[in-house]
C-alpha cells in the first residue's frame, strides 16, 4: 500500500509537470518539482525495477524532465553567478550548493577505500553541465593536485562554466578545462585518466548508461577508476539507477 500511494503521488506530479508550458525556473516549476524531491528522498521500499510497464515508461519520462529542468535551473544559476565579479564566491545562493559539496567528500572518500594510495594527476568529469560544481569541490578540497577535463555535449553550458572561474585563483583556473563532446566520440583521449567520474544524467534509460559504461570500460586506461553515480529506492524516479 505504500508502494502504491508513492508511485501514484508520483505520477500525478508528473502528469503536471508534463502540461507546464516551460520547465525553466518559475513559482509553478519550482513547486511542482520541490513536491517531487520531497516525495521521492526518503527511504522507500520501493523498487523501481519491479515496476509495471506503464510506471516504467512514467518513470523514464520523468528522469527525462527532471533532467532538462535541471538544466534549466543550472543555466539560470550560472548567468546569476556570472554576474558577479567574483562568480566563485557566491556558489553557496545555488539552493543545492551543500548536496555536492557532500556528495564529493562522499565520492573521495569512496576512491581512496577502494583504490589505495591514489593519488591522481589527470580526471575526467563527463557530463559536467553549466555549473561545474562536481569538480570544482574536488578540485578545491580534495584533489588538489589534478588536472580536470570537463566533457559537456553542450557547447553552450561549457561556456557558462568557463564564465565562472573569471577572475578565479590562477591555480584552480589552470586545473580546469572544458570539452565539447559526446561521451560516445572519445576514444583515445580517454586513455590519459586516472579517474573518471561519469555524472547521473549521462545515459538516462538503463540501456544507454550500460552502452556509456561499455564504452568507457574499452577506452580507459587500466588500473584507472571510474566512479558512476546511481539512485536507489524512490530516488530511482529522478536519477538513472545502475
Amino acid at each position: 500500500q505504500e508502494v502504491a500511494a508513492l508511485v501514484e503521488k508520483i505520477a500525478g506530479l508528473h502528469a503536471a509537470i508534463s502540461k507546464l508550458p516551460s520547465l525553466s525556473p518559475s513559482a509553478e516549476v519550482d513547486a511542482l518539482f520541490t513536491d517531487l524531491v520531497t516525495a521521492c528522498v526518503p527511504a522507500s521500499p520501493v523498487d523501481v525495477a519491479k515496476l509495471g510497464p506503464e510506471a516504467q515508461a512514467m518513470r523514464e519520462e520523468l528522469i527525462r524532465l527532471c533532467s532538462a529542468a535541471e538544466g534549466h535551473l543550472e543555466a539560470h544559476y550560472a548567468d546569476m553567478l556570472a554576474a558577479f565579479d567574483s562568480p566563485l564566491d557566491h556558489l553557496a545562493r545555488f539552493p543545492y550548493y551543500g548536496n555536492y559539496v557532500n556528495l564529493s567528500k562522499l565520492e573521495y572518500d569512496l576512491l581512496v577505500r577502494y583504490v589505495p594510495g591514489i593519488a591522481p594527476t589527470r580526471v575526467a568529469f563527463v557530463g559536467s553541465g553549466p555549473l561545474p560544481f562536481s569538480s570544482l569541490v574536488l578540485a578545491a578540497h580534495h584533489l588538489p593536485d589534478a588536472v580536470f577535463d570537463n566533457y559537456d555535449r553542450c557547447g553552450a553550458a561549457n561556456e557558462r562554466a568557463r564564465r565562472l572561474f573569471r577572475g578565479a585563483d590562477e591555480g584552480l583556473g589552470a586545473r580546469m578545462a572544458f570539452h565539447t563532446a559526446d561521451v560516445a566520440t572519445l576514444t583515445g583521449e580517454l586513455g590519459a585518466y586516472d579517474v573518471v567520474f561519469l555524472a547521473a544524467l549521462v545515459g538516462m534509460a538503463a540501456e544507454e548508461k550500460a552502452e556509456v559504461i561499455a564504452h568507457l570500460g574499452a577506452h580507459m586506461a587500466d588500473g584507472a577508476a571510474l566512479v558512476v553515480r546511481s539512485a536507489h529506492g524512490a530516488r530511482g524516479f529522478l536519477y538513472p539507477i545502475v
